[in-house]
């Protein structure tokens, strides 16, 4: 059986959730949505682990905190892959849903969820969903972004992620309410953005609201 490294970080100055997969046997690893200021920890974890980073993967064009990606491709040789409507141009490979990366004896699948931006996606290891925005816990992204799209947003949930099987494991790119981890039954059964609401009703709601505090009061 294959050696497996999983470790979620959280940046406590943007409550981001950054995320390392790596492969043992090949020793191996994939940093997720890397925050700038937490790349000297990134490393030291690497190195204690034993493991080359092959790739740094970002859900979406982060507007709220700096991305690590360069910076740890400066450091380690890793390449950069993202969404090819996602708009980072500095990626060295640009992504479309149902591609695969390979991590020695792991893989990565693609799923384009976009909405939150044009270019989001969620990447799927064998039963954990890494969301970034598109799927908070009890909540969703925002419309802030230009063409951020709502329908597109409330499709990607339901239509792609709600799909799969209850225990699937959710880790988004945020920390809301402490919580670091969720699963898609929960989600579909009690997320208050998704749960009962049309999707008509969702993209009204937020269309005219630009907080998610607020919007969870409006639901």
């Amino acid at each position: 059986m294959a050696t497996k490294h999983f470790r979620q970080f959280r940046d406590p100055a943007t409550e981001t959730f950054s995320y390392l997969v790596g492969c043992g046997d090949a020793a191996r690893a994939v940093l997720i949505d890397p925050v700038a200021g937490q790349v000297p920890l990134y490393l030291g974890v690497l190195k204690e682990l034993g493991l080359a980073l092959d790739w740094v993967l970002e859900t979406h064009w982060h507007s709220d905190h700096v991305s690590g990606a360069d910076a740890l491709r400066d450091g380690t040789g890793a390449r950069i892959a993202a969404s090819r409507q996602s708009g980072i141009e500095a990626a060295d490979k640009l992504l479309a849903d149902g591609d695969t990366l390979v991590l020695g004896m792991q893989s990565l699948v693609v799923i384009a969820t976009p909405g939150h931006t044009p270019g989001c996606l969620t990447y799927c290891w064998d039963d954990r969903l890494f969301t970034g925005d598109s799927l908070l816990i009890g909540g969703c992204g925002d419309l802030e972004a230009p063409r951020a799209n709502g329908v597109a947003l409330y499709d990607s949930v339901t239509r792609r992620l709600f799909c799969m099987s209850d225990e699937t494991l959710v880790y988004p790119g945020h920390c809301r309410n402490g919580r670091r981890v969720s699963c898609i039954g929960e989600e579909r059964d009690g997320n208050p953005f998704f749960h009962g609401i049309s999707r008509d009703r969702f993209v009204a709601v937020l269309s005219r609201t630009r907080a998610n505090d607020h919007l969870e009061q409006q639901f």
